[in-house]
């Protein structure tokens, strides 16, 4: 009777997970679908199907530089990210830190905290302090949120290093810091890149700090929500959507390989 439940609650979980993800991701496939229709209108029947958005799209001098825009600050926010989670994760995995989880809560703070409250206090801080607004804004936001995501993938990773590597450097002689770049840091290093490329697709695709913190120079999802107004415009930007949807699709699938490369080496040492 026991093992008839368990049978019918499993089969149960299984169309329940299929319907979510049903629910969550077919909506998503129809931004790629409509991205080839030969037509400005998003409704079926389509037209047919046409590479002229995608052409269009590439075409656009202020979508290039939105783009590079993006890039701009979503490469130095990883960079800054990743150093400033990989000392957090250092000092909680580490040492013994007193209110240690007082000190985990205000680390995820600004993830609590809704994105347009926390627009809001940016925008007024910076104003307070005469700091102008531009990409250089932007990316103190978004490293503001970056950095929690950063502190648990890599507090995962040094948690299940083994201490008694860096010990034994520190007895050879080692140095702190020579211990830290020779011992952990090559032991951390899956839990780096994956750290890297989920905060560079976070910033890439933050829009409310974005939208409150940018000056002049937009970003590549601003450049977007500017051009729904337009019509004749929707088009092209859906096929810009999807190329977004499909790099920040490869670059999850990237982060998740490391993370499980690095889980794999866990259980192969603890085996």
């Amino acid at each position: 009777m026991t093992e008839r439940k368990t049978q019918t609650g499993a089969r149960w979980l299984k169309w329940y997970t299929i319907i979510y993800l049903c629910f969550i991701y077919l909506p998503v496939l129809f931004l790629p679908l409509f991205s080839f229709n030969d037509g400005i209108y998003v409704a079926f029947p389509m037209n047919g199907l046409t590479l002229h958005w995608w052409q269009e799209m590439i075409n656009q001098p202020g979508m290039i530089h939105a783009l590079w825009n993006s890039f701009r600050v979503a490469v130095p926010v990883s960079i800054f990210s990743t150093i400033l989670g990989m000392c957090a994760a250092k000092a909680f995995t580490g040492y013994r830190l007193i209110g240690e989880k007082v000190l985990t809560g205000v680390f995820i703070l600004p993830l609590v905290i809704p994105f347009i409250i926390l627009g809001i206090a940016l925008l007024i801080a910076f104003n307070s302090y005469g700091i102008e607004l531009s990409l250089l804004s932007v990316g103190i936001g978004h490293v503001l949120i970056c950095v929690p995501f950063s502190l648990f993938v890599l507090k995962s990773r040094l948690e299940g290093a083994d201490p008694s590597i860096e010990e034994a450097a520190l007895d050879l002689g080692e140095t702190p810091w020579m211990t830290f770049w020779r011992v952990t840091f090559p032991l951390a290093l899956p839990g780096v890149i994956a750290s890297l490329l989920l905060t560079f697709t976070i910033s890439f695709d933050e829009f409310l700090l974005a939208l409150f913190l940018t000056g002049n120079e937009s970003t590549l999802p601003i450049y977007i929500w500017s051009q729904l107004r337009f019509p004749a415009k929707l088009p092209a930007v859906l096929a810009l959507g999807s190329a977004i949807l499909i790099a920040t699709f490869s670059i999850v699938i990237i982060a998740e390989y490391f993370r499980r490369q690095d889980t794999n080496l866990i259980n192969e040492r603890v085996n």
